[in-house]
């Protein structure tokens, strides 16, 4: 594939920015930018080329920014401030993205950057040891999570069309192949083919939460499934983690608390997975604090319709803080609070303990057990709201409720638009506050091609193989 050519150069530059400002990555060239065959010999170069995969992760239009950002922008939980902002995500916002798009460019070449530098790892030619089959393990949860990343943009969901058209499956170092799109169903099969060995191989539970381990693909595992559609085998994968993973919520009064730290966690409370940033391995002011932070860019908003959903003494509503932008009130996302923390910055986290709850409440209630969906569903909403008496809902109205204890609880990291994506729903953005400005779109229809974005213009022009989704 030609674009890998392009990220091979584009990682030796990335390389020298990533390991110069990480106090957790060596500061080493990475092995992706040779074959496996001559770049990981042993235990220590493969950790190496590990890390450098870990690093990968925070790139801005990855996991470092925009991610999070348009998971919530491309539905309802945030909006761009039209009397200020920076420029940035207008075409996401406004459902006008083109195929030169430099944001959908830089996310498809960036998480095959970070599928290139897996690939490294998994393919490597060593003697077997724990520690080799553990860096395996994690190389693949890694491979699957970007593979899930890439069709989540640029493919139509499994539970929509499985033999629609995905996105290529590069499996190995192969940097001039110039594969086609493979189905949604193969790349499903891939990622679940590589999270079920990945399990295999895993044996290290100690790590801390910027880690893989078993119970992050175990997490990652629920999730695809959830996406897939396949109940049975999501509730199987939650249950795992919830009974084997040793995992917590964290209770009301140290909510806040939870949030505001900056620092990888080895406790399991909350926190399965998530993408480190201190303050020597971080994005700068591209950070994704940054864009919600009012003494940075500050262009993001919380929608006042979202606000409304927290009842006054529900904890979560204390991440929506009350302020003015542009000489008029509006409301600030507080849920990354460490833009000018001198000891660290926010880490994006990817999954967390009660997202889990929140797919094993989804699965009982699509397998028709409503009173154990009901029972996980209150464990999560409760402890967020001690004053909340519970649900007593059933059937459709207990599924409604469940999307709604996602929305509340899942809020700015990501989630929402893809709820609707799969479920085939409409975007509808509430305006009767006039957080939207007239030229933004208020519906997204289920039908619409804009749902998905247009594979890269210079993945085209390099992979003849390639073809665009239709619409663009």
């Amino acid at each position: 594939m030609k674009h890998q050519k392009l990220i091979l150069v584009l990682l030796v530059i990335g390389s020298i920015f990533l390991g110069a400002c990480s106090k957790q990555y060596l500061d080493l060239k990475p092995p992706s930018q040779i074959p496996n065959s001559e770049a990981i010999v042993d235990e220590n170069s493969m950790q190496t080329a590990v890390n450098g995969m870990y690093s990968s992760l925070r790139q801005v239009d990855f996991f470092g920014r925009s991610i999070p950002i348009d998971g919530d922008l491309l539905a309802d939980n945030i909006y761009i401030d039209p009397a200020q902002n920076s420029n940035r995500y207008i075409q996401e916002f406004t459902y006008t993205m083109i195929a030169t798009n430099g944001d959908a460019q830089n996310t498809w070449a960036e998480i095959y950057s970070t599928i290139l530098e897996a690939n490294n790892v998994i393919n490597a030619n060593i003697v077997n040891s724990p520690v080799v089959s553990q860096l395996k393990g994690e190389a693949l949860t890694i491979r699957a999570l970007c593979y899930l990343e890439l069709s989540k943009f640029f493919a139509l969901p499994y539970t929509v069309d499985p033999t629609a058209l995905g996105v290529p499956l590069v499996l190995t170092y192969a940097p001039f192949a110039k594969p086609a799109r493979n189905t949604v169903a193969e790349v499903y099969d891939q990622m679940e083919a590589d999270l079920t060995k990945a399990t295999t191989l895993m044996t290290d539970e100690s790590k801390n939460s910027t880690y893989v381990t078993k119970s992050v693909a175990d997490a990652l595992h629920a999730r695809l499934y959830q996406f897939r559609g396949d109940w049975p085998n999501a509730l199987s994968k939650a249950l795992e983690v919830v009974n084997s993973g040793g995992y917590t919520l964290v209770d009301a009064a140290n909510f806040n608390t939870y949030w505001s730290n900056p620092f990888p966690v080895s406790n399991r409370l909350e926190t399965i997975f998530e993408v480190e940033f201190d303050n020597i391995g971080n994005n700068g002011v591209d950070n994704l604090s940054n864009f919600y932070d009012q003494s940075g860019y500050g262009d993001a908003l919380a929608t006042d319709d979202l606000f409304s959903q927290y009842s006054g003494s529900d904890i979560r509503s204390s991440l929506i803080v009350p302020g003015s932008r542009a000489g008029r009130p509006v409301l600030i996302v507080n849920k990354y609070s460490n833009t000018n923390n001198p000891n660290g910055k926010d880490n994006t986290k990817v999954i967390r303990y009660a997202e889990v709850l929140l797919i094993l409440a989804e699965a009982y209630n699509r397998t028709n057990d409503d009173a154990s969906a009901r029972d996980v569903l209150n464990e999560l909403a409760q402890t967020r709201d001690p004053s909340f008496p519970g649900y007593a809902s059933s059937g459709q109205a207990l599924l409604d409720d469940i999307y709604s204890e996602r929305r509340k609880e899942l809020a700015f990291e990501g989630h929402r638009y893809w709820d609707l994506v799969r479920l085939n729903r409409d975007v509808v953005r509430d305006n009767s506050t006039g957080n939207y400005a007239s030229f933004v779109p208020l519906t997204l229809a289920a039908s619409s091609t804009k749902r998905i974005w247009p594979i890269p213009q210079a993945e085209l022009n390099a992979n003849k193989a390639v073809v665009q989704n239709p619409g663009y």
